[in-house]
């Protein structure tokens, strides 16, 4: 298989306040638009991939699937997205593993993970 593209795919139970969460709280850029006005599907650019909020859910979010969002400063991001009145689930620490990372929760409580990547770590510095 020979892959050209990807994206997230998240049915929020409100669109529009998924939409403006991941717009106007989080600051996302939107790739585009579609479907009816009154009822559109939006794509935010993630990085390097695209998250898309189309359709809608009554079921709650599960805890198998967690966005992953790299991001500059962390603990800039945790008092910006505190003062905005995101759900923090967990409070910035530096794992075992090196990363520092921030866990919020959008409005339908999907786990969103905010990573730091130091500058000495392995990912961002090649130690061979």
């Amino acid at each position: 298989m020979e892959v050209l593209s990807s994206r997230v795919l998240l049915r929020p139970g409100d669109p529009e306040r998924s939409r403006r969460f991941y717009a106007e709280t989080l600051g996302l850029a939107v790739y585009r638009e579609f479907g009816p006005p009154d009822h559109p599907g939006v794509v935010f650019f993630l990085g390097q991939g695209l998250l898309e909020l189309s359709g809608g859910a009554n079921d709650p979010p599960g805890d198998a699937v967690s966005l992953w969002l790299q991001v500059r400063d962390v603990a800039a991001e945790e008092r910006r997205l505190r003062e905005a009145g995101v759900t923090v689930l967990r409070e910035a620490r530096q794992e075992p593993w090196g990363l520092i990372e921030l866990w919020i929760a959008d409005p339908d409580g999907h786990r969103i993970v905010l990573v730091q990547i130091p500058p000495d770590h392995p990912l961002r510095r090649d130690t061979r």
